[in-house]
C-alpha cells in the first residue's frame, strides 16, 4: 500500500516537473522573432516603445533573479 502510493506521488511529481520544463520552452522567443509591441519605463523615467525601435537593432537583456533573494 505504502509502495504504491509512493509510485504514485513519484508519478505525479515527474508529470509536474515535465510539464514545468515545457511551458518554459514554449513560451521563450527564438532568435529573429519579431519585437513584439511594448512601452516600457527606461532608467530616467521616460517611456519608451517597441515602435520606437522599428528597422534598428536592439538588444534587449533581462535579470530573472535581479533583485531577489538567492
Amino acid at each position: 500500500m505504502v509502495l504504491s502510493l509512493l509510485i504514485v506521488l513519484a508519478l505525479c511529481a515527474a508529470l509536474l516537473l515535465w510539464r514545468a520544463c515545457t511551458a518554459d520552452k514554449a513560451v521563450l522567443p527564438r532568435v529573429g522573432d519579431l519585437l513584439p509591441d511594448f512601452n516600457l519605463l527606461d532608467q530616467n523615467g521616460s517611456e519608451r516603445s517597441a515602435a520606437g525601435f522599428r528597422g534598428r537593432w536592439l538588444v534587449l537583456y533581462f535579470y530573472p533573479r535581479d533583485d531577489t533573494p538567492g
